[in-house]
């Protein structure tokens, strides 16, 4: 059974940081394309970041220069670290693993995790 674990989320204040972990058990995650979503109430899904399985990273705009996607293979975790967190990156939060991904639609077999509440003040 492939499970996505997510954790690291919490209320911080404005520019403050928090680094988000997807713990993967099932699947290898450096032998998959893996990606950071976040919703907020009211609002549409974001796809906030992705990490291929070759290592290319992107990032939306909303969150270039502030939000870093990386992984440790030795513990199959993927990890998305927050700097200079706003008001407007509250959110729930979650990981996916999946052949690729379209905005928020996952191509092909993708595994979900839970997701993880993100807040913050201002």
């Amino acid at each position: 059974e492939v499970q996505l674990v997510e954790s690291g989320g919490g209320s911080v204040q404005a520019g403050g940081s928090l680094r988000l972990s997807c713990t993967a058990s099932g699947i290898t995650l450096h032998d998959s394309n893996m990606g950071w979503f976040r919703q907020a109430p009211g609002s549409e899904c974001e796809l906030v970041s992705t990490m291929t399985s070759e290592g290319s990273t992107y990032y939306a705009d909303s969150v270039k220069g502030r939000f870093t996607i990386s992984q440790d293979n030795a513990k199959n975790t993927v990890y998305l670290q927050m700097n200079k967190l706003k008001p407007e990156d509250t959110a729930v939060y979650w990981c996916a693993a999946a052949e690729g991904f379209v905005g928020c639609r996952v191509l092909g077999i993708g595994y979900s995790g839970q997701g993880t509440q993100v807040t913050v003040s201002s």
